[in-house]
């Protein structure tokens, strides 16, 4: 399995309370598997995708990635794991304005301290992967919101992760560009056998994932599958 969340109990202090964001959460995702979290705001969602990130330690629960128990690893070596094996796809892809579309792709590799031609090649490829071969020397406010959140995408994926965690891809888009979107991620994860997980909002946007679980007050309910 690429990600397993085990037992997950996440709390945080609130006043002279402890509010519960994640109570017994379990989950499992296979390779080449895109699962879909849905929930309100507030359900517990994102403090989910942190967990699985690594960027936030549970109460008590096990959380493996990539094959690995990573509940306990000190800041450095979470830093590295999720380098080279966690891919984030966030909810606004925050592209530098004076980097182009190959420029922000590449400098996930140099961060990684990747060779840059083999970098260069890869960002290449990445950006054809997600319909956007030639706009490689475009920045930011050259490209639309959808071919934006393409890049995001192919950001994600620099690093050839074995897990992608997704989080709220189509919020600022309109339907049709949203569709397009979760389909890409859907192809993506099959192509490139991925571990994706992506929480939405959007109950309209979930025709390409493979499982559903939905959340509320942080817990998670029994799963269900999506017809094909």
């Amino acid at each position: 399995m690429n990600l397993a969340i085990d037992d997950v109990v996440l709390t945080y202090p609130d006043g002279d309370r402890t509010l519960t964001a994640l109570d017994h959460v379990s989950m499992t995702v296979e390779p080449g598997e895109f699962t879909a979290v849905v929930g309100p705001s507030g359900s517990g969602k994102s403090s989910l995708l942190a967990v699985a990130a690594t960027l936030i330690t549970p109460d008590s629960g096990t959380v493996t990635v990539a094959g690995r128990d990573v509940t306990g690893l000190r800041p450095a070596e979470r830093a590295r794991l999720r380098r080279d094996h966690v891919g984030i796809v966030f909810q606004q892809p925050n592209l530098p304005a004076s980097l182009t579309a190959l420029d922000q792709l590449t400098v996930m590799a140099h961060i990684a301290g990747r060779p840059p031609r083999r970098a260069a090649a890869r960002a290449r490829d990445l950006l054809a992967s997600v319909d956007l071969a030639g706009v490689e020397h475009k920045r930011p406010h050259q490209l639309s919101g959808g071919e934006r959140q393409r890049i995001n995408i192919a950001r994600g994926l620099m690093n050839a992760p074995q897990v992608l965690l997704v989080d709220e891809p189509t919020s600022a888009l309109d339907h049709h560009r949203g569709e397009q979107i979760v389909e890409l991620l859907g192809r993506l994860t099959r192509e490139r056998r991925l571990a994706t997980v992506m929480v939405t909002h959007d109950l309209a946007q979930l025709g390409a994932v493979d499982r559903v679980y939905s959340m509320a007050d942080g817990r998670l309910s029994r799963e269900s599958r999506v017809a094909a």
